[in-house]
């Protein structure tokens, strides 16, 4: 089937994205690949870094925040004895020590890493100061002084030492910064060192196990046969409860109208959750006593005043 324009193509794709590539170029190769007119990343992967990319297609761009702010788990390679411009193997060499930590050692400080930490972002990020971003300020060699913030980091752990290196696996809050982790963990142990290897292994409730390469996708011949890679609009969702709604309730949710909560059978810890009718997604609501309203409204089906229904 030949395509000549880009079709509404709804879901997630999850790339394993290659070294080198940044996270935009490979929304734009995906969306190519797939003919969509709509597609989206979930937070910025480094194009020195690898692994977990979830893109949205269509709409399931309407729920890119609720991804982009669930928690993160990253593998890491900390080299000691060199700090780089950028904290990672893209920047000069710009700080050098003798001292290589044993391994004791490095257990030792990472228990002051974990919980709410404060971190100076590095001037080569997407950070925006006076409107531009910190990476192309530094560039020009411009030097500004980097706001501080506060993340969470939920879990450090040293998965192997070698020789001048160290791996770790750290799973964090959106907004941090895994190249300035490395470079304070160095720090604290009366060092410099920068990463060699950074790999995102899980994006909210997206990890590796749903992966699929670019290069894979190039190899496939059809249109169709790339979009089957696709996963539903809904399973970003998966960890939410569910709704079952009737079609004329399900009119009133795509029309922003609230529902009453009578007649639902709702857990009263339950604030969030995804409205079906007939297993099909209509929007995402939030409930309170009072009502239930649409936080954010599907497109993937018609409903028709008389309930007939038919997919698009």
């Amino acid at each position: 089937m030949k395509h000549n324009k880009a079709d509404n193509v709804n879901g997630w794709l999850i790339i394993d994205k290659p070294h080198g590539m940044g996270s935009t170029q490979v929304v734009g190769k995906t969306r190519y690949l797939l003919h969509a007119n709509k597609n989206g990343h979930t937070g910025t992967l480094d194009p020195f870094a690898t692994g977990v990319l979830p893109i949205a297609f269509g709409e399931a761009t309407k729920l890119v925040p609720f991804v982009t702010e669930g928690k993160k788990e990253y593998e890491f390679v900390l080299k000691f004895g060199e700090q780089t411009s950028t904290d990672d193997t893209e920047g000069e060499v710009i700080a050098r020590s003798d001292k290589i930590p044993t391994r004791d050692e490095i257990t030792a400080v990472l228990p002051q890493f974990i919980g709410t930490i404060t971190q100076v972002p590095p001037m080569y990020s997407a950070i925006r100061i006076n409107g531009q971003q910190a990476y192309k300020l530094a560039r020009k060699g411009t030097q500004v002084e980097m706001p501080a913030r506060q993340v969470e980091i939920y879990a450090l752990e040293l998965l192997e030492k070698y020789d001048d290196s160290a791996k770790f696996k750290v799973e964090c809050s959106k907004g941090t910064y895994v190249r300035t982790l490395g470079k304070d963990i160095a720090q604290k142990l009366g060092t410099v060192g920068h990463l060699i290897e950074l790999r995102r292994t899980k994006c909210g409730i997206f990890d590796l196990k749903s992966k699929i390469l670019l290069d894979s996708l190039e190899k496939m011949e059809y249109v169709e046969e790339r979009r089957k890679s696709l996963l539903p609009v809904e399973t970003s969702l998966r960890d939410i409860a569910e709704i079952a709604v009737s079609a004329e309730e399900a009119l009133k949710l795509m029309k922003g109208q609230s529902l009453s909560p009578k007649g639902f059978n709702l857990n009263p810890t339950t604030k969030t959750a995804a409205a079906k009718y007939q297993n099909c997604l209509i929007a995402l609501v939030q409930i309170d006593e009072r009502k239930i309203s649409p936080i954010r409204v599907f497109n993937l089906i018609d409903i028709k005043e008389n309930t007939d229904v038919d997919n698009k």
